[in-house]
């Protein structure tokens, strides 16, 4: 088999699908660098867009770099590599998360319809229609967080509403919070207001809207579908290997016609997210993300950064 070329096409398009994996408020924290010897590409955190509030765990920021691993991964495998990935590979460079080898095929280590994906999957906001998805997907989908060390864990209809509940704590307390309140002012805009990948809402129900005045008041689907992405410890590594599943299961749900929508406002507290790994296993699970399922319309595409602002510098 004839290795392929890290020329500047391939080189562009992996960065735009590093870019297209969510982050917090779509500020993507993180720059890349390569050596080209041995065609290895860095994840670097970068202080200056990390939102404040959030910088001192770092846990939005390792998660942003995981689904940016993830996609980088599958965009390799698509144009012929196979990559070999290493999650903190410097102690002495912390700003190091990950580099990815582009190493000669000789496996394939995604699913089939993965890159195509990518290109087409965003947040919707929308309600949607409140048919369950079928126990066979929802196997699929847990099963896709295991490949990445990760669970998906699908709560019942009390562990829906605590989970609920707990997403309207942490919104409320995020609104409050003033440092928090300042970050708003520095995301990117978009007719509705600032465009947060991370927590975006259909209802009330979820907590407040940024702009409540500008969205439109629809109703969340009763009940709807919620799982919660959880690892066994919460370490560095364990935030990176977050969330390379949560890429994994949204790529799946989406070439699968499944819409997804990411709330994170109880994991940024540390006794919300408490109240999340109290739902399925006590002292073991570490919730890293709620994510609500469904089949519905398409969200519209934020306003991201573009590849220019993570290009090697």
């Amino acid at each position: 088999m004839t290795s392929p070329t890290l020329d500047a096409p391939a080189l562009e398009r992996l960065i735009s699908a590093a870019v297209a994996a969510p982050s917090l408020h779509d500020t993507h924290p993180w720059r890349f660098g390569l050596e080209p010897d041995t065609c290895t590409l860095e994840f670097r955190a970068t202080a200056a867009r990390a939102l404040p509030r959030a910088a001192p765990a770092a846990r939005a920021v390792h998660l942003a770099v995981g689904c940016a691993v993830f996609n980088l991964r599958v965009a390799a495998v698509h144009l012929g590599w196979e990559p070999v990935t290493v999650l903190l590979p410097r102690p002495d460079r912390p700003d190091l998360l990950a580099t990815v080898r582009l190493a000669d095929a000789t496996r394939r280590t995604v699913a089939p319809g993965s890159y195509d994906a990518l290109w087409h999957r965003h947040s919707s906001r929308f309600p949607f229609s409140g048919v369950a998805l079928p126990m066979s997907l929802c196997g699929e989908l847990a099963g896709a967080a295991r490949t990445e060390g990760a669970d998906l864990l699908f709560t019942g209809h009390r562990e829906t509403e605590r989970v609920l509940s707990a997403t309207r704590e942490g919104e409320r307390r995020n609104r409050k919070h003033l440092a928090h309140a300042a970050d708003r002012h520095r995301l990117p805009r978009g007719p509705t207001g600032p465009q947060a990948a991370w927590h975006r809402r259909p209802s009330p129900a979820l907590g407040a809207h940024h702009r409540p005045d500008v969205l439109p008041a629809r109703p969340l689907e009763r009940p709807p579908q919620l799982a919660v992405l959880t690892t066994a410890h919460d370490r560095r590594k364990d935030w990176l290997r977050a969330g390379q599943a949560l890429e994994r299961v949204l790529l799946l749900a989406t070439a699968s016609g499944v819409r997804a929508s990411l709330l994170y406002q109880a994991v940024e507290w540390a006794d919300l997210r408490g109240r999340l790994g109290g739902l399925t296993h006590p002292c073991r699970a570490r919730p890293q993300m709620v994510i609500r399922l469904g089949y519905g319309p398409e969200g519209s595409l934020s306003s991201r950064h573009g590849a220019d602002g993570v290009r090697p510098g």
